[in-house]
């Protein structure tokens, strides 16, 4: 490794920072060029529905680092500036400007969007999404007036910004085309917990439901309405139907492609001099032994260190199990592991969860623990971890058994 290598990394909110950071950790002494389209320096995106909607954190205190840090550490960072195109063949990226940077090593970090409906009013003023720092901080400004707030969506954005909102004294309807909220991520047994959560504050929700229109008066929002006909009046809309991987530049880069960038363990692309890491990679994952792209903050924050080491020549893996949490009223919870729809044959629920008090397990038909969500209970990760590594089968008498140890 010399120093005259460039290694350029395309996208700089946490993962790109983050990778930025273990090159440099791993004694990198090359050049590195890091770049944004946003025109901040990189800052974690989860307390943007969570702590900074609520007031309690300014964007200083989840900026990953100062620009300082980028100029002491000789870290070249271009914000507000998005790569036009790959050559692969020649190893450079294109810019705006029509000029070319030559690399050694590519790192994709490019995110993802949120995703918009294809209906009449989608555009309208008072139509508000949940991505970027503007965004929150206009949300902010919103539940300071609004009375009435129409969520499409019921994953953790919806739910996130509904908490929120209602803490603000906002009237709230949330809309969703599913049975029940959050049902991809922990199915219906562990959803209506967030149901029943939610209506105690006073939330509305409509299941089963397809929006038509967002209905507006002199060009401002004023409304949902359903395929049904029902009309929910609202001063503003916010849409939160997920999030799309950012691969327009990795998919003209001929990039082999899933839902987002095939990977593999030490996230390597189809490309040997580049890498993908956080929300576009589609990684074949060495523990799960199947392949899994997450949208979540922890693979942002740690799987740049195994990019890194990767980039360098390394062997790395990256083997850490999913992890995502959430704040929600007074419910906390950390969900670790991975179970999706049609993996697990049922839902083991060790505590109160009634008293939202519980750790809730789901096992496979084998009874092997595929994933765990603590609610409200702390410093039982480490167990959580230690039984879905294990791959032993367990009593689930004995799992949902308080006095039996983890």
């Amino acid at each position: 490794m010399t120093s005259a290598q460039h290694f350029v990394i395309v996208g700089a909110g946490l993962a790109g920072a983050k990778l930025a950071q273990a090159l440099r950790d791993n004694d990198f002494a090359g050049h590195v060029t890091l770049i944004g389209a946003e025109d901040r320096l990189p800052y974690e995106r989860p307390p943007l529905s969570k702590e900074h909607l609520a007031g309690k954190k300014s964007i200083e205190e989840f900026t990953v680092e100062t620009a300082a840090w980028y100029r002491d550490h000789n870290v070249d960072l271009r914000l507000g500036t998005e790569v036009t195109a790959i050559d692969r063949g020649a190893r450079t990226v294109g810019l705006p400007d029509g000029s070319r940077l030559e690399y050694d090593k590519l790192a994709l970090a490019t995110g993802a969007a949120s995703r918009t409906l294809p209906i009449p009013g989608a555009d309208a003023e008072g139509v508000y999404a949940l991505r970027t720092l503007a965004e929150s901080d206009a949300l902010i400004e919103l539940f300071r007036t609004a009375r009435r707030l129409v969520v499409i969506g019921a994953g953790w954005i919806g739910l996130e910004v509904t908490a929120a909102a209602r803490a603000a004294g906002v009237e709230v309807t949330v809309v969703e085309s599913a049975s029940a909220p959050l049902l991809g991520a922990l199915g219906p047994e562990m959803g209506a917990v967030f149901t029943e959560l939610h209506r105690e504050h006073g939330v509305e929700f409509r299941f089963g439901a397809q929006v038509q229109q967002i209905t507006t008066a002199a060009g401002r929002v004023n409304g949902v309405r359903l395929e049904d006909g029902t009309l929910f009046e609202a001063d503003a809309v916010l849409v939160a139907v997920g999030a799309q991987p950012n691969l327009a530049i990795a998919r003209s880069a001929g990039l082999l492609l899933g839902s987002g960038v095939l990977v593999d363990a030490g996230l390597t692309s189809s490309d040997p001099d580049i890498v993908a890491v956080g929300d576009i990679a589609e990684q074949d994952h060495p523990v799960l032994r199947r392949r899994i792209r997450v949208e979540h903050w922890a693979n942002a924050l740690n799987q740049p260190a195994v990019a890194a080491a990767t980039m360098l020549g390394r062997a790395a893996s990256y083997d850490r199990l999913p992890y995502f949490f959430t704040d929600q009223y007074d419910l906390g919870m950390e969900y670790t592991g991975y179970a999706a729809p049609g993996d697990y044959e049922q839902v083991v629920v060790r505590g109160d969860r009634a008293g939202r008090e519980f750790v809730a397990f789901w096992l496979d038909s084998r009874q092997r623990v595929l994933a765990g969500m603590n609610v409200n209970v702390w410093d039982v990760g480490d167990r959580i971890q230690e039984l879905i590594r294990s791959g032993d089968p367990v009593d689930p008498a004995r799992l949902a058994d308080t006095s039996a140890p983890l």
